[in-house]
């Protein structure tokens, strides 16, 4: 039975944070490979309240193009085809059911939401386990230590520690880089002769 990580998330889109953060995780945790899991485009916009989602289609090709030589990542579409977005739990129970022995994977900025956030967290905790990266530079030990709800699930909780390069990368930049870049080029399109519109090739 492969241990693996269940890594949920917008993925809106997909970071090298995100990717190389996963597999330094699965290194550290002694894991087999992660289980990247792409959230609902309705929940991102209408729940998560992000100023821009790509397509549950695009996010979830970008995955597999991603995962194509990586052995370890492997990617599910469960989430997405559901009719409404399934708990966390439900979806570790469905990993749990196809023969794998999963564990939930999450950064560290989503600690503080298991308390108000997340139904069913110490089912999660007590019967799959909890690994969190260290994002921001935060001190993942402390926070758990020093709430007193985190620190009754201290003991189901594994903390990694990520690559300093990674520490603060983003999709929201990634996504404003892309806006940018975006407008940029329609500028472009205004200030250059239609002859020169190749122009834009070279940005």
């Amino acid at each position: 039975m492969s241990r693996l990580l269940a890594f949920g998330g917008a993925f809106n889109p997909p970071s090298a944070a995100h990717i190389a953060c996963a597999d330094c995780a699965r290194i550290q945790a002694g894991y087999d490979e992660v289980m990247f899991i792409p959230s609902k485009m309705t929940y991102i916009r209408n729940v998560q309240k992000k100023d821009y989602a790509f397509s549950d289609e695009q996010r979830l090709a970008m995955l597999r193009k991603i995962a194509e030589n990586r052995p370890w990542m492997k990617v599910t579409d469960y989430e997405l085809t559901r009719t409404e977005q399934p708990r966390t739990y439900e979806t570790l129970r469905m990993l749990w059911q196809g023969g794998y022995s999963p564990s939930l994977l999450i950064g560290s900025d989503k600690l503080p939401e298991l308390e108000t956030g997340w139904k069913y967290v110490e089912e999660i905790a007590h019967e799959f386990g909890i690994v969190v990266m260290t994002r921001n530079h935060e001190d993942c030990r402390s926070m758990i230590e020093n709430n007193a709800y985190l620190s009754t699930l201290s003991r189901y909780i594994t903390v990694v520690e990520t690559p300093e390069k990674y520490q603060d990368v983003s999709s929201s930049a990634i996504r404003q880089l892309v806006t940018e870049i975006h407008d940029a080029k329609q500028r472009l399109s205004e200030l250059v002769p239609e002859e020169l519109e190749g122009l834009k090739e070279y940005l």
